[in-house]
């Protein structure tokens, strides 16, 4: 794992270190939650077993583990030593912010067992600032939002030369079988010519030659097709600003065969000449 890249994210609680682990995730990265500083090396050099594909990783390292303070930068050291590409994101928020998030939400501190909120904030502050000024980043979240931060990340992400784009997902569906709950941009093409109703064509799905001839081979069906295409090269680069780890496009006729079928095969098409990751998916072929 030396050629990929470490994000140990840490800082203190309540400062949007799960919102950042989040924003990792969705950037493609596996991801570990209060990870014990100790098991880094072990975990390191195991294989990971997920796709080939993977930006990087990121763990969320904090006091809720006794030893973090004590052991983690030696063991940091270390690891920069033997080449791995490690990076510390620190984040941070204003006192008195992080006391109206914890009075908001009602969470407990991981030091306010004995001195109260006020004092285990500051206990914190303290016990981390060796670890503050070692960070490659400091991120103050006192006036960002979760979107914001979210941004932040995803922009940290894209300046790395293992960045991972938003991956796009055509489907085909029919709306007997109901609309698909996960798509972003749902488009109705029922309007156009059904081969339903031709004898030749009725048993062949949207894939054949002849059944995508015989719906788009028309004035209406290529002038929609012309905009609905102009329409998503332009949503395309507003979604990925957002920005969005997925962006699924469904395209839906009655039974999801035919109209749907041949459509979204068009859009694939379209699509795989311009951005990197674009899959089709036929949800309801199968059921005609």
């Amino acid at each position: 794992m030396q050629n990929i890249s470490i994000t140990i994210i840490t800082g203190l609680s309540g400062s949007g270190k799960s919102t950042a682990l989040d924003a990792f995730e969705d950037a493609g990265y596996y991801c570990v939650d209060n990870m014990p500083v100790a098991l880094l090396p072990k975990f390191l050099e195991m294989p990971v077993q997920t796709s080939s594909e993977l930006t990087g990783l990121a763990f969320v390292m904090d006091l809720r583990e006794s030893a973090f303070v004590s052991q983690s930068g030696e063991i940091f050291t270390a690891l920069k030593q033997k080449g791995y590409d490690i990076e510390i994101l620190f984040l941070e928020a204003d006192e008195d912010v992080l006391i109206q998030r914890y009075s908001q939400t009602r969470r407990h501190h991981p030091l306010a067992d004995d001195k109260g909120l006020v004092e285990g904030i500051r206990d914190e502050k303290s016990q981390l600032q060796r670890l503050r000024k070692a960070a490659d980043r400091i991120i103050n979240t006192s006036r960002k939002t979760i979107h914001d931060l979210k941004s932040l990340v995803f922009t940290m992400v894209q300046q790395n030369a293992s960045q991972r784009t938003m991956r796009i997902n055509i489907m085909s569906f029919g709306f007997k079988y109901g609309i698909p709950h996960d798509a972003d941009i749902i488009m109705d093409v029922r309007f156009l010519p059904n081969p339903h109703f031709v004898e030749a064509l009725k048993n062949l799905d949207g894939t054949a030659e002849n059944v995508n001839n015989y719906i788009l081979n028309n004035e209406i069906a290529k002038i929609f097709l012309d905009k609905f295409l102009a329409l998503i090269d332009f949503l395309v680069p507003q979604y990925k600003s957002e920005p969005k780890a997925y962006l699924t496009i469904a395209i839906g006729c009655t039974g999801g065969y035919h109209r749907s079928v041949a459509v979204a095969r068009n859009i694939y098409t379209h699509l795989t000449g311009k951005h990197p990751s674009v899959a089709i998916t036929h949800r309801d072929k199968a059921n005609a």
